[in-house]
């Protein structure tokens, strides 16, 4: 009894989880390449995106 219950449970948290990332509204759009880490550190709370340690570095 109780194996039919937790593999009920865990499949209907899955079910569930599932279905708030299909009805998610973010998954319709594609941002555009420059707008992808700005909408990353608005989704992280950041004002503004991680700079990257090797910008500005010349390579030879």
């Amino acid at each position: 009894m109780i194996d039919y219950f937790a593999i009920g449970l865990t499949h209907a948290l899955l079910v569930l989880v599932a279905l708030r990332l299909v009805m998610r509204g973010d998954l319709d759009r594609d941002p555009v390449a420059g707008d992808a880490d700005v909408a990353a550190a608005a989704s992280a709370g950041r004002a503004e995106p991680p700079v990257r340690a090797d910008k500005g570095v010349r390579r030879a």
